[in-house]
């Protein structure tokens, strides 16, 4: 390591008592999320009952007397149950405030696509009314069905107003 030159001034690099963060900042985010995940299945409720089951039954009568390390009020339960607790409510909260940012990152999304139709839906509405107000100006086929007829009923009046 490069000796200092002045020591009146500090050190480029500082030490810190900090955990550096390397990689994806998203890991823990996404660690806490997949625990969530687990927690609320059926297979940690099943996992935590077998867990708790056997722990009772070996620390209670059925264990061998010498190996037991939890007696009767099953204090190191307690304890054991208390620090699952402690890590799993902020990991929970964790999850669930990631999951409020991606659901507010959604809304806003989907209200901007509903703005964008409904903009969309007036201007079609819009153009259908310019059509309407420009095909009443147009000639339409019944119209010109009908003038073609009254001007052939006329012709073969006067074709028979000529013979006669």
């Amino acid at each position: 390591m490069a000796e200092r030159a002045r020591l009146d001034q500090p050190r480029s690099v500082r030490r810190s008592f900090r955990p550096r963060r390397s990689g994806d900042p998203e890991r823990f985010g996404r660690f806490a999320e997949t625990f969530a995940r687990f927690m609320g299945t059926a297979r940690f409720l099943t996992y935590m009952t077998i867990l708790i089951v056997i722990w009772l039954l070996w620390n209670a009568p059925y264990g061998p007397q010498r190996a037991r390390w939890d007696n009767y009020p099953f204090i190191f339960l307690t304890l054991m149950l208390s620090l699952q607790a402690s890590y799993a409510a902020p990991l929970i909260l964790l999850a669930q405030n990631r999951q409020e940012a991606r659901d507010r990152v959604t809304r806003e999304q989907e209200r901007e696509a509903n703005a964008q139709a409904h903009a969309d839906m007036e201007f079609l509405a819009r153009e259908v009314a310019s059509l309407r107000l420009g095909l009443g100006e147009v000639a339409t086929r019944d119209f010109l069905r009908g003038e073609l007829r009254n001007l052939l009923a006329d012709l073969e009046e006067r074709a028979s107003d000529d013979q006669s």
